[in-house]
């Protein structure tokens, strides 16, 4: 189920009773901590609607709900060998770091919102053609995605540059490489974790 579809509703329920099936979640974490991309795709593919929903539910907000539940799946990412299955099932620790996470972004809000003025007014002025310093610039930032891009498995690497690149759909990039919907969709949010995860490293932020 991708992000775009509705979340399921899970309070009054037990997470045993909307415990995702396949593969066990402990065991897709741990070979996620093994840098297994394919594992946290399949962990992403099963517990994503309930993470997205939980977040959701704290922030009001579906794009922001997105944002974050993205994070979550970086942040399992890079400290899936944290995970220690004697304190907690791994549901329970996913909707924790889903928790965390969208507690901290809405209490960044407020900063967030006094920033917004200032930022659309700065967008309305006139821009300037860029000087030779902000060419270099640009030129080493492109330098660092075509890098960044050129170490994402290559079917990411396809869907993200079709998609970003390309301009087209999720809808229109199944048709044209002739496979499922949610199969491009993953490939896509989970390309761009990897990629922001990259330029982070890079020193050039997330995208």
């Amino acid at each position: 189920m991708s992000l775009e579809e509705e979340p399921p509703v899970v309070s009054g329920q037990s997470l045993v009773s909307v415990q995702p099936q396949g593969d066990d979640l402990g065991t897709l974490i741990a070979r996620t901590a093994g840098g297994e991309e394919a594992a946290l795709a399949a962990l992403y593919d099963s517990t994503a609607a309930l993470v997205n929903g939980l977040v959701l539910r704290i922030l009001g907000d579906r794009g922001a709900a997105e944002e974050v539940t993205g994070d979550v799946y970086l942040q399992v990412w890079r400290q899936a060998a944290r995970y220690d299955e004697t304190r907690g099932a791994p549901l329970s620790w996913l909707l924790t770091l889903a928790r965390s996470r969208a507690i901290d972004r809405l209490r960044s809000g407020s900063s967030q919102r006094a920033r917004t003025a200032p930022l659309r007014a700065a967008i309305a002025l006139p821009s300037a053609e860029p000087g030779p310093e902000e060419h270099s610039h640009l030129n080493q930032r492109r330098r660092i995605v075509q890098q960044a891009l050129a170490r994402l498995s290559p079917d990411q690497r396809q869907a993200i540059e079709l998609a970003y690149f390309g301009g087209l759909s999720h809808g229109e990039i199944a048709a044209a490489l002739e496979a499922p919907l949610g199969t491009v969709k993953t490939r896509v949010r989970l390309g761009m974790l990897r990629l922001r995860e990259l330029l982070a490293a890079a020193g050039e932020g997330a995208l």
